[in-house]
Parts: C-alpha cells; sequence; structure tokens
C-alpha cells in the first residue's frame, strides 16, 4: 500500500511543470514513502506498561477513559457511537477476532472514530492456555481486527474473564501488548436479568471515580441472550463524570507517548 501511495505521487509530480528528472524523482519518491511508512506506524512503545495489569492510567489528573468490550453481537454500538459521538467523548473498544470476523462493518464503524484493543480470538479463560495457545489467540485476534478495520490496532489486551496471571501477563507483554484491564465494570452486561438495572450500572462507575479511573462496558447481547445496559447507562456515565470536575481521556494517549490530560 506505501509503495503505490508513493507511485501515485511519483505520477503526480512528473506532470507539474518543471518537475525533477528521473533519478531525482525517485529520489523525491523515497522520500514520500519514508514519510508514509511514518505516518503508518503502530503507536508509540508501552513497554513501560509490561509486568503488570493496569488497573488505571497512570496519572493524577481528574480524567476518566471509556472502554467497551465487543464480544458478542453489534446491536448497541450505533447508540453507543452516536453517544460518544454526540458528547465528543474518546473510548476504546476491546474486540475479540470473532467479532472483528462476524461484524466488519461495525468493527470498522468504531475503528473509524476510536481506538481499537485486543480482546483474544475466541474468549477463552487464559489461565488455562500454552504459550501456544496463548500466542495464537492473541495474534490470530490481531489479524482479524486488522483486516476487518484496515487499521493498526493499539498494542493493549485485556484478558477475557478477568483470567489474569503473572504468567498469561508475561506471555503477552511479550507479544509487544500492554495488559489493560479496569478500575471499575459497570456489571451492565448481567442485564435485568443478572439483578442489574441503569441507575446500578451508572453508580458503580462514578463509586470508583478517581484519577485515571478506566470503566469498563460491553456492547451487544451475550451467547445467553442477555441485553446489555451499558449502551443506556452509557450518556448518563459521561454526564455525571464531567458535572464532578473530570474529564474524559483517551486511553490511547498511553500508547503515543502522551500524558492524560
Amino acid at each position: 500500500m506505501i509503495r503505490t501511495l508513493a507511485a501515485r505521487r511519483l505520477r503526480f509530480l512528473r506532470r507539474l511543470p518543471g518537475a525533477p528528472p528521473g533519478p531525482w524523482a525517485r529520489l523525491l519518491c523515497a522520500l514520500v514513502a519514508v514519510a508514509l511508512v511514518g505516518a503508518a506506524a503502530p503507536p508509540g512503545d508501552v513497554s513501560g506498561l509490561f509486568g503488570a495489569e493496569v488497573r488505571r492510567m497512570p496519572t493524577e489528573r481528574r480524567v476518566v477513559a471509556l472502554t467497551f468490550n465487543a464480544a458478542w453481537d453489534a446491536e448497541d454500538v450505533p447508540e453507543v457511537l452516536r453517544t460518544l459521538r454526540q458528547r465528543k467523548a474518546p473510548a476504546t473498544f476491546f474486540l475479540t477476532g470473532q467479532f472483528a470476523e462476524r461484524h466488519p462493518r461495525a468493527a470498522r464503524a468504531m475503528a473509524a472514530e476510536h481506538g481499537i484493543g485486543n480482546h483474544s480470538h475466541s474468549h477463552p479463560h487464559f489461565d488455562g492456555l500454552s504459550r501456544a495457545e496463548t500466542r495464537e489467540q492473541v495474534l490470530r485476534a490481531d489479524r482479524a481486527i486488522r483486516r476487518a478495520t484496515g487499521t493498526r490496532p493499539l498494542p493493549f489486551f485485556r484478558f477475557p474473564f478477568s483470567a489474569i496471571t503473572p504468567r498469561g501477563i508475561a506471555r503477552v507483554n511479550a507479544l509487544g501488548f500492554a495488559d489493560i484491564e479496569f478500575t471499575a465494570d459497570t456489571n451492565g452486561y448481567l442485564g435485568t436479568e443478572g439483578g442489574m438495572t441503569v441507575d446500578k450500572a451508572v453508580r458503580r462507575a462514578l463509586d470508583a471515580l478517581t484519577p485515571g479511573e478506566i470503566v469498563q462496558l460491553h456492547v451487544g447481547t451475550s451467547d445467553q441472550g442477555v441485553r446489555g445496559l451499558d449502551a443506556r447507562a452509557l450518556p448518563r456515565i459521561i454526564d455525571a463524570v464531567r458535572d464532578r470536575g473530570y474529564r474524559i481521556a483517551d486511553l490511547g494517549d498511553l500508547a503515543r507517548g502522551k500524558a492524560a490530560r
């Protein structure tokens, strides 16, 4: 793709009045290609986050990050994206590879406006996986997400079922991914069948309010047919967080070498 874009620019440059001769044009094309590679380079080094499960952003600023797990259907995705757009709030979506394969349009819509993380390929319990199985789950999901979204996902991984072990974290880190977990889970995915309400989901996010909080939400209807409540809770969470003097921060800044501002 990079070479194609560079070649197009070379053809354009050759048509310009006073365009440089062949060798100079080729050199200019090479420089354009280098610039394009830089623009498409993966996010920054996250090795500073290795070795532990990250439960909050490393900051004392009054900021909160919103994250969504996507492993089921895409029913809530349009509503969630619309709410985030209307309230000008960033979020990070952790996709399974199977979700990306089944719902590529939804995956592309998420990636067009927000950061994308890795939530494994098929959502297994990682505490029982071998090193080879862990590698397959992470990298297969990464390939599926890239194909579906046409973008480079963030170097973030979230363990399914919170099945986190030091060994699992080390294996994921060795693949270049930081383990990003959460400060609070709204539990909205349990639905009314699990005794949850929108009020309770909002309250769980607010009860854990602290600088650098990472909130975990979910999209879709579970494999057991439970419709989650997080899409309905989201606007109230954003508004309440801001009313308390906090800002919604972009979790992806951790991968771009930026402090949460």
